[in-house]
């Protein structure tokens, strides 16, 4: 069993834990229940990027000067995506989930921690190939304020575009990747139309409760970086969310198997990491 890396130093202990109580007490961003080993790196990052010699220098800009938030926030979360990101994932949700989701008068699909909106387009993708989005609101939801506004925006620089592409095609797409977007001055942006059907909001998967009842929550990639309890706080918001027989997508190295949540749902489709929604059950006092 690997162990979470320590600070170099027996006070960096202490700073980190002041500097996210700080943010917390300030700002009401928690970070407290992340993983250890990722918030060690992220806080260092932080660190670098506001030239600070320390933690508490960090600390004191943080609590005095507003303006450096949005810097922070940038490093304390991961915006790393590609869309079609596994594409045996969006394959699985063409050939086995839309087929039960169609059966729903209305849907409604979570992307949570959507970070720039790779898989928020992804989805929308699919759903109008398959003739679903129409009758589809979306919500994309995340942390971090610049990465949702970039999300909205659906422009990314078009030498991503190329593997963007070859994910698609590995997905199932009906057509070619270029139907939808328009390329110019290095960058591409995304149909408008994609994005009509989506409310883009700021949600915190370790403070906020459930705002709707959902048909499908694509969360992945996001657990990883969550300590078990927050693990097992998030995981019961899905299954608070999820309509009987919704859908839940995890990252291709996350797992609800040993959650205090896992009779709430049924695996579907496991190796890619698709679970489906049991019968409506008290949801455990994990939160």
């Amino acid at each position: 069993m690997s162990v979470d890396p320590v600070p170099a130093r027996p006070g960096d202990a202490i700073e980190l834990d002041l500097f996210l109580d700080a943010l917390n007490r300030r700002y009401h961003y928690d970070f407290r229940s992340y993983s250890r080993a990722s918030l060690i790196r992220r806080a260092d990052l932080a660190r670098e990027r506001l030239g600070c010699a320390n933690l508490s220098e960090v600390q004191g800009r943080l609590l005095h000067d507003p303006s450096v938030l949005p810097d922070i926030i940038d490093a304390m979360t991961v915006q790393v995506s590609e869309m079609f990101r596994d594409p045996t994932y969006y394959l699985a949700l063409r050939r086995d989930v839309l087929p039960h989701l169609r059966t729903f008068p209305s849907l409604k699909v979570w992307v949570a921690g959507c970070a720039d909106g790779e898989e928020l387009y992804s989805l929308a993708i699919l759903f109008q190939e398959e003739g679903l989005f129409d009758r589809t609101m979306f919500y994309a939801t995340e942390i971090n304020r610049r990465a949702l506004l970039k999300a909205e925006s659906g422009v990314y620089d078009i030498d991503r575009l190329p593997v963007f592409s070859q994910n698609y095609q590995r997905a199932g797409g009906l057509g070619s990747l270029s139907d939808h977007y328009t390329a110019a001055y290095g960058r591409a942006a995304f149909d408008r139309a994609l994005r009509a059907r989506t409310v883009f909001t700021e949600h915190n998967l370790a403070t906020d409760q459930v705002f709707s009842e959902v048909h499908l929550i694509s969360c992945r990639n996001v657990l990883i970086y969550f300590d078990n309890t927050l693990q097992d706080r998030t995981l019961g918001l899905f299954a608070e969310a999820l309509a009987r027989g919704g859908f839940l997508a995890l990252g291709s190295h996350e797992t609800l198997r040993f959650s205090a949540h896992a009779k709430a749902f049924q695996a579907f489709d496991e190796p890619d990491r698709i679970w489906r929604r049991t019968a409506c059950q008290e949801i455990a006092n994990a939160r």
